[in-house]
């Protein structure tokens, strides 16, 4: 498997709805809910994660940082983390990804998904089939889900990403 392409064995499939209610900016403010045609025509990279994740925090989070800053001022390409509880939510709070935004300084859009009703499974989990995290999803220019897996190659993802 190549940074962003399925094997033939895997399906690539439209991506659907977001369904994260609780949004903040790239500076951490509160803003409206965000949605899969918000960036019609680019390429989406979402970056799932918990607070209290290890491999989030070894591996995730400095893929993320590196693909961010690898890419800055590209306008072809935007960058999502969305935090996806599905365990343990009284630790992995709304609070919690904000201060994992503002550790590692990611200039990017967070949401925080614990389900429709803040406390049951991630509505990006079900709805984009995510084993758990840190897993990253790539949807292309024509909203079809390219990639999604825990295993990234950041680098080969970088190159792939720079030729959009």
């Amino acid at each position: 498997m190549t940074a962003i392409t399925k094997t033939k064995e895997e399906k690539v499939f439209k991506a659907p709805e977001f369904n994260v209610k609780n949004w903040v900016d790239a500076h951490g403010n509160k803003t409206e809910q965000i949605q899969l045609a918000d960036f019609t025509g680019k390429f989406k990279v979402i970056y799932c994660f918990q607070s209290w994740c290890p491999g989030c925090h070894s591996a995730g989070l400095p893929s993320l940082q590196k693909m961010v800053h690898a890419l800055g001022g590209n306008d072809k390409v935007v960058f999502l983390a969305i935090q996806t509880v599905f365990e343990g939510h009284e630790a992995n709070t709304y609070d919690k990804m904000l201060e994992t935004q503002k550790k590692y300084d990611l200039k990017i859009p967070f949401g925080h998904d614990a389900g429709d009703d803040g406390k049951s499974r991630s509505n990006i989990m079900t709805n984009y089939q995510t084993g758990g995290t840190p897993w990253f999803i790539f949807i292309d220019q024509y909203d079809n889900v390219v990639f999604a897996d825990f295993h990234l190659n950041v680098d080969a993802a970088i190159e792939v990403l720079k030729s959009i």
